[in-house]
């Protein structure tokens, strides 16, 4: 999954893992990558173990941080990032399950990596049809707004859903702070 910040990425993980009965598990990369030589590849090699003995899907969010382009040795911090990015293609080859990964930033993928990729899906900002439903859906039970402010709302701002789930919790708070109902205002 690629594409703009916010956009549906990782929830669109959870829900395949929800459709197809799996487990979805999120790999944490700050609990995955290490300065220290080999210790990288030792920590997604049990990730990679535990997760064929228990059928997950795996998910990598951020993904370019761990599966980024290799880059020609120039010393020896280049050879073991490299490095890790081999084994990473192995483990990537021979895993039997699912594997998803989710970035912002397509072009820093190692192209071995999307070359084993079977589907790439991108996630766009949504349409004004899609901002308005979002805004209208999400503001159901909060507010009832006019129709046309609300189309006017998706129509002025291009913003992904994650950003109109934001703006709605800080107009909420922003509200309860006043002891008020959410205003146009406030979004």
């Amino acid at each position: 999954f690629y594409g703009t910040p916010a956009t549906g990425k990782t929830l669109t993980a959870s829900l395949i893992g929800k459709k197809n009965n799996l487990d979805v598990y999120r790999v944490d990369l700050s609990q995955v990558v290490s300065k220290y030589i080999g210790e990288t590849e030792k920590n997604l090699g049990n990730i990679f173990d535990i997760a064929e003995d228990k059928n997950w899907v795996l998910f990598f969010d951020e993904a370019e941080s761990l599966f980024s382009k290799r880059t020609s040795v120039g010393d020896s911090k280049d050879k073991f990032a490299n490095q890790e990015t081999a084994y990473l293609l192995q483990r990537v080859e021979s895993y039997k399950g699912l594997i998803l990964l989710a970035t912002n930033l397509r072009p820093n993928i190692d192209q071995a990596f999307n070359r084993r990729i079977q589907s790439m899906i991108n996630f766009s900002i949504p349409t004004v049809k899609q901002r308005e439903k979002l805004w209208r859906n999400a503001l159901k039970e909060l507010v009832d707004f006019d129709k046309k402010d609300i189309k006017d709302i998706a129509k002025n701002y291009e913003i992904s859903g994650g950003s109109i789930k934001n703006i709605i919790q800080f107009a909420w708070l922003k509200a309860m702070q006043n002891e008020n109902k959410i205003t146009l205002n406030d979004i």
